[in-house]
């Protein structure tokens, strides 16, 4: 947000219909190194480089570091709260970072140094504005009356943003303006912008620099900016793909049809077409196709620019395909869609693409994107591309609490099959696995797309369509073990356990009932105050000796003492009610992080995310 006196903004990027994605190419890359200010022009002496960085959630912009690398910490005061401006002038420009906010902080990056991504402590806002996080901040226009001064700014789709202190992963695809003759010709656009995981801004395209930009004018290149005049914030594995080289072209474009069915690449030498033209472009869109049946083979020159690698991909829906480049095979016969890499000289270079349609029900579509050093990803043919999974998404709100039972795939791979998925008005909902008494997965958001669900015949299954805090593969929360470093049960064996459904209260929101060892369980989950997360508490009928409650398995678990943990590299906060009487135990198991606690009659705790 921009400083005034009145206060103290890849990877999914974007997506073309082939289903190949703009994503960074691994030789336009820089990764800033951040064991020093090396990467930026005349750090002020707000910016610093740390090890660690922690936040207080209950002092308002206090972060607090420790001696290191590996983080960029912005800490302004009243004598040092400059800009941060980095050596790489860019055009079209994709980043990837973690980003970390102090409570109640404000902050944003601008690309060019005059667009800008707002960053700021948004924790629990139900209804962003564009100037709340992930938002494109608005431009400013003093001339206009007061109501209208400003304008074009684009609110985030959803709030998918963290609790202060906790990293967040934020991934944007940017677009340069483009000018001929010093006229611009293509306004700046964002062509996505994904945070926590959540695709939040698509091909918003930008009239002109928002409000707080270091100039007014626009450019083809300029510097990157990351806002150090108002709250701390900090930043970490800062990636930038620069794609300021020429794209490859198709010239010379000719085609030819054969009619027939091929489900592998013929010998043309032996065929006669039935039609040949030159086309301007690469297309599935010609007249006088057959209905069925044919291949429609595109040759041409390639001309390269900027020698290197290259990826291409191609879409041939509906059948199969093949790619050449230079005479030799880059994709050899693939259906509906294939992908292959060649190291290109700079110069043209023969080009050859087969398109073989044998598939009766479907719609000829062909497409071919190249990506390759200092080259987004872009479609060389035309975009009349179809991905056979075209149909209106089926998606769930949750205005009120709100219940739906589906399968429910997990990240890991596997399938939760008797998935509870629990929805609230707050927009935080988990899911809910039956066979185990365990919450697999908590989110922020929106609720849930039933598409696979409904779409044609379905598969019973839907997904989270928030931002994912995923608690690790399916178990029992609840475990006898024989002292308090014996492993944890991979199974409900000799637990007899027993679902018993669930019970709702008069706000709608589920108690799930178990038997276990011999006692009845019951498992009540609650949003917190201000929508900031979960409350979990579980009951016993009867009290089991040697009775353990899982409440984390992660990659790290710290105790910041007090019954509050940092679980899993500071993705979430963990808060035991029973400080006193509770003897929680962190532990190694299996390579990973646990941190368990005695039952005896109940046991509370929240998940703050």
């Amino acid at each position: 947000m921009p400083f005034t006196r009145f206060s103290f903004c890849l990877t999914t990027l974007a997506c073309f219909a082939a289903g190949m994605c703009l994503l960074h190419d691994a030789q336009a890359q820089n990764k800033l190194t951040l064991s020093n200010l090396g990467d930026f022009k005349n750090a002020g002496a707000n910016w610093h480089i740390a090890g660690t960085v922690k936040a207080d959630l209950t002092q308002k912009n206090t972060l607090n570091y420790s001696t290191g690398v590996g983080v960029l910490v912005n800490l302004p005061t009243d004598a040092a709260r400059e800009d941060l401006f980095t050596n790489l002038q860019h055009g079209d420009l994709d980043i990837e970072l973690d980003y970390l906010m102090a409570k109640g902080s404000n902050s944003g990056i601008y690309l060019q140094g005059r667009y800008e991504v707002q960053l700021l402590d948004s924790w629990g806002v139900l209804k962003p504005h564009s100037g709340d996080n992930g938002g494109i901040y608005e431009r400013w226009d003093d001339a206009k009356p007061e109501e209208k001064k400003g304008y074009d700014g684009h609110a985030p789709r959803q709030n998918v943003s963290r609790a202060p202190g906790l990293w967040q992963h934020l991934t944007i695809s940017f677009q340069a303006p483009k000018f001929e003759g010093g006229v611009k010709i293509t306004n700046a656009k964002m062509i996505g912008v994904t945070l926590n995981g959540v695709l939040i801004q698509e091909n918003v395209e930008l009239s002109g620099p928002t409000r707080g930009a270091v100039a007014n004018d626009e450019v083809a290149e300029a510097a990157l900016r990351l806002q150090g005049d108002h709250g701390p914030v900090a930043f970490r594995n800062i990636v930038l793909s620069n794609y300021n080289k020429g794209r490859p072209s198709l010239t010379g474009i000719h085609y030819a049809v054969y009619k027939g069915k091929y489900v592998v690449e013929p010998n043309y030498n032996t065929l006669k077409p039935m039609m040949q033209k030159a086309a301007p472009i690469i297309s599935s869109a010609i007249s006088g196709l057959p209905d069925n049946e044919y291949i429609l083979r595109y040759t041409g020159m390639l001309h390269v620019q900027e020698p290197g690698e290259y990826n291409f991909s191609i879409n041939t829906f509906g059948g199969g395909g093949t790619l050449k480049i230079n005479n030799a095979t880059v994709i050899p016969f693939s259906n509906w869609r294939g992908k292959g890499t060649a190291n290109l000289a700079a110069g043209d270079i023969p080009f050859e693409l087969s398109y073989s349609k044998y598939i009766d029900w479907a719609k000829p579509a062909v497409g071919v994107s190249i990506k390759g050093p200092g080259v987004r990803e872009f479609l060389i043919s035309d975009a009349n591309i179809s991905t056979g999974d075209d149909a209106d998404p089926v998606l769930v709100d949750a205005p009120d609490n709100i219940i739906l039972r589906s399968f429910m795939d997990l990240p890991e791979g596997g399938r939760v099959v008797h998935a509870v998925n629990v929805g609230s008005p707050e927009k935080i909902h988990y899911t809910y696995d039956m066979d185990n008494g365990m919450m697999v997965q908590l989110w922020r958001g929106n609720f849930l797309d039933a598409t696979p669900m409904w779409h044609e015949r379905g598969d019973g299954s839907s997904r989270p369509t928030g931002a994912i805090q995923y608690f690790g593969k399916p178990g029992l929360s609840i475990a006898k073990l024989t002292d308090a470093n014996a492993r944890w049960a991979t199974d409900t064996s000799n637990s007899g356990y027993r679902a018993k459904g669930y019970e709702l209260d008069e706000k709608g929101r589920p108690t799930f009932k178990y038997l276990l060892y011999g006692t009845s369980v019951s498992d009540a989950t609650t949003v917190t105050e201000n929508g900031q997360g979960i409350h979990r508490q579980i009951s016993l009928q009867d009290a089991t000796d040697n009775v353990y409650m899982r409440l984390a398995r992660a990659n790290s678990i710290e105790d910041m003492g007090n019954g509050w943990y940092l679980i899993n590299d500071q993705s979430y906060y963990l808060k035991l009610d029973d400080v006193a009487t509770a003897k929680p135990l962190i532990r190694g198991q299996d390579g990973s992080k646990e941190l368990i606690v005695p039952v005896h009659k109940s046991i509370g705790y929240s998940i703050l995310f």
